[in-house]
């Protein structure tokens, strides 16, 4: 799914997690279907399905907290959540900071939407939100990237002309350009990064084995490829 993200700010603390301790969730609530905040002010989507079934599974006491993108690696690095559940792609860069479980989804074709059917994505000027696969993608093919803090500040810049188009997953764009009719997902798609999985502090060993036994029964029982079915995220297992 999206998103690259590094910061030498995640290199510094490894806080320890006791197993007895709540364990606390961290995602972004901000990039639908995944995970977003609904009128009831709570965390909701397909992570949050998720997560409240791999901490059932678990035997785990776990609670929710929200963070914004740029700092999800540093602040779990720090201690102020101990798993990262916000369609964090995996990938080897992060992988140098932090540890990730197994993957819960497959990788998520990434779609462009644009005003016009006829913008060429490889010379025209791309949205993708900072710090993602995205971002670093359109870096290197030879557009011009325009980089913005939220997935909705990039739909925002091709609305308003600032952007040609904008390269995030096919699940979150999809939604928008079926609502919008001036709007139009491009034909075109790229395959990027490893596929999403639960992102932890590297010394956190034993969770990350329990939450690989939790995601484990979750593909092999078909109750994973059932939630990503019911969320649209994408292939399943």
């Amino acid at each position: 799914m999206k998103k690259l993200l590094l910061t030498t700010a995640a290199l510094a603390l490894s806080t320890g997690f006791a197993m007895a301790d709540t364990v606390r969730l961290g995602t972004e609530g901000a990039y639908p279907p995944y995970n977003f905040i609904n009128d009831k002010g709570e965390v909701d989507g397909f992570e949050r399905e998720l997560g409240d079934e791999l901490c059932k599974r678990a035997a785990l006491t776990c609670e929710w907290v929200t963070n914004d993108w740029d700092s999800i690696i540093p602040n779990l690095v720090s201690g102020n959540y101990d798993v990262i559940i916000a369609g964090m792609s995996i990938t080897d860069e992060r992988d140098e900071v932090i540890d990730f479980t197994q993957n819960y989804t497959l990788p998520d074709p990434s779609a462009y939407l644009a005003a016009s059917a006829g913008v060429d994505v490889k010379t025209g000027v791309i949205a993708a939100q900072t710090g993602t696969i995205q971002a670093s993608f359109v870096a290197e093919s030879g557009a011009t990237l325009v980089e913005y803090a939220t997935p909705e500040e990039t739909v925002a810049a091709v609305r308003n002309g600032e952007a040609d188009a904008v390269l995030a997953d096919r699940a979150f764009l999809a939604p928008i350009a079926d609502d919008d009719a001036a709007l139009e997902l491009l034909e075109q798609m790229e395959l990027i990064g490893g596929g999403v999985g639960l992102g932890l502090r590297e010394s956190d060993t034993e969770l990350k084995a329990t939450l690989d036994g939790a995601i484990k029964s979750m593909k092999d029982d078909g109750t994973l490829n059932a939630m990503i079915d019911k969320w649209d995220i994408g292939l399943t297992f």
